[in-house]
């Protein structure tokens, strides 16, 4: 298993979006810590995170609110399930969002931020449609910025704390290893759960709304950003 510590991509401006992020993120999981967890887990979570079976009861005819389907896209990725969830997302927010807030500037970061989190979202409910557990998290959208950071900073070093079997060592990688490497788990995951026809536990991982995410940021960088000036890496 690899663990991001650290990045040598330069940046030339503060990352004020990427920082609120990860307060927004935070200061939702401290309020959910102060809830009963009956209440968190049979009333929070099914109204604000994402249920893909709703979708199938709207395609099929049933009434299903507007606020049932639409809001929860956007809540799901500001709600965590736990210390690790939270810690574990937005430590690597940290790692990557600022040097892709550095190439979309504040304002598009944000919305390149929540698009990637609507279309991880949507490729979870697509397939997994008979799935009536919430999704929640913000790895979605997480997904997204490190497929756009594949794309624009391909040669930056990861500084990379890996775990192998009892063994624990560092490993400096590149870029285009590491996301790579993170992306192909992700896609072989998920697609081992179609084969086998798996619906996701409470507390399991949304694999294709990471496929999902880290796609649409890949295609996002490729459309929209401007061509990448000479930078220079640290050692």
């Amino acid at each position: 298993m690899f663990f991001p510590l650290r990045d040598n991509a330069p940046r030339r401006r503060f990352p004020f979006v990427n920082w609120t992020l990860i307060a927004l993120n935070t200061l939702v999981f401290l309020y959910e810590l102060r809830l009963p967890r009956p209440f968190l887990e049979h009333v929070f979570f099914p109204a604000f995170g994402l249920v893909p079976f709703r979708y199938l009861l709207w395609l099929r005819g049933f009434h299903v609110g507007w606020a049932a389907l639409v809001l929860p896209v956007f809540t799901s990725m500001f709600i965590h399930g736990g210390w690790l969830h939270l810690l574990g997302n937005m430590w690597v927010l940290y790692i990557f969002g600022d040097n892709v807030e550095d190439v979309f500037g504040h304002s598009g970061y944000l919305l390149f931020y929540l698009s990637c989190g609507v279309a991880a979202a949507l490729t979870q409910v697509i397939l997994n449609l008979p799935m009536n557990v919430p999704t929640v998290g913000a790895s979605g959208a997480i997904a997204g910025v490190m497929g756009a950071y594949l794309v624009r900073f391909p040669r930056a070093r990861v500084f990379t704390l890996v775990f192998l079997v009892i063994f624990v060592t560092f490993w400096e990688m590149p870029a285009w290893f590491f996301l790579g490497f993170w992306f192909l788990l992700q896609f072989l995951s998920g697609a081992s759960t179609l084969a086998g026809s798996a619906r996701m536990p409470m507390g399991g991982i949304a694999w294709f709304a990471h496929v999902g995410g880290f796609l649409t940021g890949i295609l996002w960088m490729l459309l929209t950003a401007k061509p990448q000036p000479r930078r220079a890496y640290w050692a």
